[in-house]
């Protein structure tokens, strides 16, 4: 298998784990209101933990040889911004009233919060796939398999996040898992670009990995958090919150050496 077909293939498989991980709402029961905010504050953890070690940190590491340490914090700096402000647009624009709630009582506004995410997601997911793209087209096959399965390991919670989202805004089971799945397709689309033109990606790669976090961080502070915290079950999702973020720093942190060559 040459290299390009290899690394299409391994952000394939990355972004196909974001399916696995939401497998688990095909045999559960339906979400109550409290364990959904548990959830979601889960999520939120997940999101604000790789935010920072999926995606800062390594974006101001990819930058720091192109533009030393100042010029990397300010290249991630305006990634950041301009993935939040990309999402506040989004957000103002997105027409909520034409959201159809099928949890009765679901508001357009609810919905959109929670479409919102699910995009935040998606945009996060890209980015991943062109870094493990990158990784192939390097030519270290090694190193960008490890990343591929770093990353894939990632996504599972991610998946499971989006599907218990969307389950306890009324979307059937196999649908909710399907629409999970589908976050995650973006990225061989990423890893396809990282691997056919690697030094233009190179160079790219910091002002995507930054963005996405950007698009994230926002969709934490304005949309998740105030959500979990509207019905009483602040403890809950508070808890979540600190359960997604240890859980996806450990994977972060460990899952490289765990699959390291040698």
């Amino acid at each position: 298998m040459d290299i390009i077909t290899l690394g299409i293939v391994a952000s394939l498989g990355a972004g196909l784990m974001t399916g696995v991980g939401a497998l688990p709402v095909l045999f559960g029961r339906s979400v109550s209101r409290r364990a959904a905010d548990a959830f979601l504050g889960f999520a939120a953890g997940v999101m604000l933990s790789a935010s920072y070690f999926s995606l800062i940190l390594p974006g101001i590491d990819a930058a720091e040889g192109s533009y030393g340490a100042t010029g990397a914090a300010l290249v991630a700096a305006a990634g950041i911004a301009l993935g939040a402000a990309f999402v506040a647009v989004l957000n103002h624009a997105l027409p909520h009233e034409h959201f159809e709630g099928r949890r009765e009582g679901a508001s357009g506004e609810e919905l959109a919060r929670m479409w919102l995410f699910v995009i935040a997601i998606t945009i996060h997911n890209f980015p991943e796939g062109l870094a493990v793209g990158v990784g192939f087209g390097g030519g270290n096959v090694e190193n960008g398999l490890s990343l591929a399965i770093g990353i894939g390991l990632q996504n599972a919670p991610e998946g499971l996040a989006v599907a218990v989202s969307l389950l306890a805004a009324g979307y059937g089971r196999i649908e909710s898992c399907l629409i999970a799945a589908a976050t995650g397709l973006v990225e061989p689309v990423g890893g396809a670009i990282g691997v056919w033109s690697v030094s233009v990606s190179q160079a790219a790669l910091p002002w995507g990995l930054t963005f996405a976090a950007g698009a994230m961080l926002y969709i934490i502070s304005h949309e998740i958090i105030p959500d979990t915290h509207r019905n009483g079950n602040e403890n809950r999702a508070t808890a979540g919150l600190l359960a997604g973020l240890i859980l996806m720093m450990v994977l972060d942190v460990a899952a490289p050496a765990w699959f390291a060559p040698g």
